[in-house]
């Protein structure tokens, strides 16, 4: 059986993280939602810029957008790209929306990362972006950092379903699931009988731990610190686990699940390899467990369709877990400086996409505009 449909079985999601006109156009989104049981797609400015700004399939696009109004900001022209996208791709997924009861069938899209430390800004733009896609699968990317915390709250309990990006640390993780408790109770406070509940997802990064802390144990160099290259990023997303079943099965979710609240499941995101040596899929296999989710890029979907083996694994060795951190800890490692800045680092490569997306359409609206919009 296609390892990617046997995850279900476990009680997980597999989401594309990626997303592009051609993609959906070809008809390729389609077919991994049929044959692969694909159940969701995240986008964000990286992956956007990867997509609009190399080539020319968004030229006919662009050349609609302006002319329309000639006189759009790179700014907007990108949002009309964007929207249009994340509209088609919803559409595709909407089947397993309306088949999941809400569960699955949710597309991304991410509110500029340049708002990442500017709370009021991410709210309005969040509610912008909401309203001008208009699709009740869509989900909009509010970043884990701290100005994005009550910028979460606010924009659940305005009904607007979140997914919460760049999160590293247990503290991120448990900030994160307090933010849309938050938001929740807000709407019980406000609203009767028939309330409409939104959905979110808190996305834990994974392999990037690895690749900041593997150099810094091969530094120490001893069998200690080498014994733990490659296992921190899955032993911090199992940790992360565990507070996420403590939370939403215990005692601070219990009075909002039983008004019919959904639960705000993981979500497992940069779970590409980039360590050949590693396994291509290990941050696949050793992270399936229920009400979770992963987003593999292409490449990483490929390759465990191809060869992932599927059994649950995120309840086990939870004690080796806990033991590698508190390791990693008396090596004089700091996980909490080090999560920390990886989050301001994701920012800041975000936004570098963002402008180099932004810098990239300058040129191709002057030929356009060159031969008159024509």
């Amino acid at each position: 059986m296609n390892p990617l449909q046997q995850v279900l079985r476990c009680g997980q999601s597999i989401w594309l993280d990626s997303i592009s006109r051609d993609l959906i156009n070809s008809g390729e989104l389609q077919r991994l939602v049929n044959e692969d049981k694909l159940r969701g797609v995240t986008s964000n400015p990286t992956i956007f810029e990867q997509a609009i700004a190399h080539g020319n399939s968004y030229d006919n696009a662009l050349r609609q957008v302006l002319r329309a109004d000639e006189r759009q900001t790179d700014k907007a022209l990108f949002e009309a790209l964007a929207v249009a996208d994340i509209r088609m791709a919803t559409d595709v997924l909407r089947p397993v929306y309306d088949e999941t009861d809400g569960g699955d069938g949710y597309v991304s899209l991410e509110v500029s990362p340049h708002l990442a430390y500017d709370t009021a800004g991410t709210i309005a733009e969040a509610k912008r972006l909401w309203d001008a896609v208009q699709r009740p699968n869509l989900m909009i990317k509010i970043p884990a950092t701290p100005p994005g915390i009550p910028a979460i709250t606010q924009s659940i309990a305005a009904g607007i379903n979140i997914n919460v990006t760049l999160m590293f640390s247990l503290q991120h993780y448990a900030d994160v699931a307090q933010a849309y408790i938050g938001g929740l109770r807000a709407i019980a406070e406000s609203r009767g009988k028939g309330t409409r509940w939104p959905v979110s997802v808190a996305s834990f990064f994974v392999s990037r731990i690895d690749g900041v802390v593997d150099p810094l144990l091969e530094k120490i160099s001893s069998p200690a610190a080498l014994g733990l290259r490659g296992k921190i990023a899955i032993a911090n997303a199992k940790l992360a686990y565990q507070r996420f079943r403590e939370t939403f099965y215990g005692e601070p979710f219990a009075a909002l699940r039983s008004k019919g609240a959904r639960i705000q499941r993981p979500l497992w995101g940069s779970t590409g390899t980039k360590n050949p040596a590693y396994s291509d899929v290990l941050y696949v296999e050793q992270l399936i467990g229920p009400d979770t989710i992963n987003t593999l890029p292409p490449k990483t979907l490929a390759a465990f369709r191809d060869h992932g083996h599927v059994h649950e694994t995120l309840t086990e060795n939870i004690a080796q877990a806990e033991a590698d951190i508190a390791r990693l800890q008396e090596l004089g490692i700091d996980l909490d400086a080090i999560t920390r800045k990886l989050q301001d680092d994701g920012v800041a490569a975000f936004a570098a996409s963002y402008d180099k997306l932004l810098a990239a359409l300058k040129p191709k609206r002057q030929e356009i505009l060159a031969n008159h919009v024509a």
